[in-house]
């Protein structure tokens, strides 16, 4: 695919989210926004087999249980072209590119695209990620900003492996095919949860201005995992910069309860919250000191949450209260975590929050929904 002249302008582009309910909102019409790079619908309510039918870059993901139903807006100030290459659909601007790709794991297993004897989850996770990389290879997307992860039954075990195990040796093992972990330099930030049944699901955002990594001094860097983790380390960074010009745009992986590389507080959801908090404070600090104009706080934040059990979230809420501004946009989601005894994950944005509606708030300004 070749960008039109009008694509082509001048000046670097930024990048915006923007959040709503998806009954607030019919799904074409979203469709149609200017700049749109695509939209990501988190519907707990969501059969299997129900997105046929959506338009045109938005991707659906069912998740368990309930949650803060919510549609993620991303766009771009620039043009935009869209796509659909292999298994992958996807829309680009000159500086983003943003796409999506859900497989099947026993279509994939069983078919060309299989490695015989391999887990079919660890072989589905290669093939998706191989896709990934070879389309920002041809177009010339250098750099892997985010990239998020929704793995069905993640906790499950099949041919004895842990499917969050089979999954992270897919994953890497894709890395290296592509070159991309040379230095530890091309790791981007990165989420994994469970998805309910489906397929596997990543959706991702790329560029052509590069991320620099960040990692957490409390914490043992996911790629260097001891083996007790599984025969591949998990494949991302804690967090990712990227200097956007007008915009300086903070990216943090996944938090969960880990000091080093053990779990901590096992069965104790909120002091969970709290280790999880302190990782990204710890994350925020090492951005200074990386980038000292940064600037950001807990308080200049998004949040997404996911939790394992539901009936925790006023136990988690009640954390954040006392941690963060009322301002704060927190979103709730519920999701299997990569680790068994992990009962919270936090993932967190900065720099590029636009705007959010139709959504009850505790001050009517902050995102903390009690309709759950």
């Amino acid at each position: 695919m070749t960008m039109s002249a009008d694509t082509m302008i001048a000046g670097i582009g930024q990048l915006y989210l923007s959040y709503i309910r998806p009954a607030g909102a019919p799904l074409q019409s979203l469709s149609n926004q200017e700049g749109l790079l695509g939209i990501v619908t988190f519907r707990t309510d969501l059969g299997i087999g129900e997105d046929s039918h959506t338009p045109e870059g938005i991707l659906q993901i069912p998740l368990s249980g309930r949650g803060d139903d919510l549609c993620e807006i991303w766009q771009t100030t620039q043009p935009v072209v869209a796509g659909k290459i292999g298994d992958i659909i996807y829309r680009c601007s000159r500086d983003f590119l943003f796409g999506s790709i859900a497989l099947t794991v026993a279509d994939v297993s069983a078919g060309s695209h299989g490695s015989l004897g391999l887990p079919p989850l660890q072989s589905c996770t290669e093939f998706a990620y191989r896709q990934i990389f070879s389309l920002l290879d041809r177009h010339e997307y250098p750099d892997l900003l985010r990239i998020w992860n929704f793995i069905p039954s993640i906790n499950g075990v099949s041919h004895g492996l842990e499917h969050y195990r089979q999954f992270n040796i897919g994953r890497q093992d894709a890395f290296l095919a592509h070159g991309r972990l040379l230095a530890n330099k091309n790791i981007p930030a990165a989420s994994a949860l469970g998805s309910v049944g489906g397929p596997l699901v990543v959706y991702f955002l790329a560029g052509r201005h590069k991320s620099v990594p960040i990692e957490n001094p409390r914490q043992t860097s996911a790629y260097h995992y001891p083996p007790e983790y599984g025969p591949s380390s998990p494949t991302f960074s804690r967090a990712g910069w990227i200097d956007l010009g007008q915009q300086k745009v903070l990216f943090i992986s996944g938090t969960a309860s880990i000091i080093g590389h053990q779990t901590r507080h096992a069965g104790d959801v909120a002091a969970q919250t709290r280790e999880s908090m302190a990782n990204i404070a710890a994350v925020i600090a090492e951005m200074h000191r990386v980038a000292p104009a940064s600037g950001y706080d807990l308080n200049d934040l998004s949040y997404k949450v996911y939790l394992r059990h539901i009936t925790d979230l006023p136990l988690i809420r009640a954390e954040l209260d006392l941690l963060i501004a009322p301002s704060t946009p927190v979103f709730y989601l519920q999701a299997d975590i990569c680790r068994q005894d992990l009962l919270v994950e936090i993932e967190a944005t900065a720099g590029i929050l636009n705007c959010w509606y139709g959504i009850k708030t505790k001050t009517g300004l902050a995102i903390q929904s009690s309709e759950v």
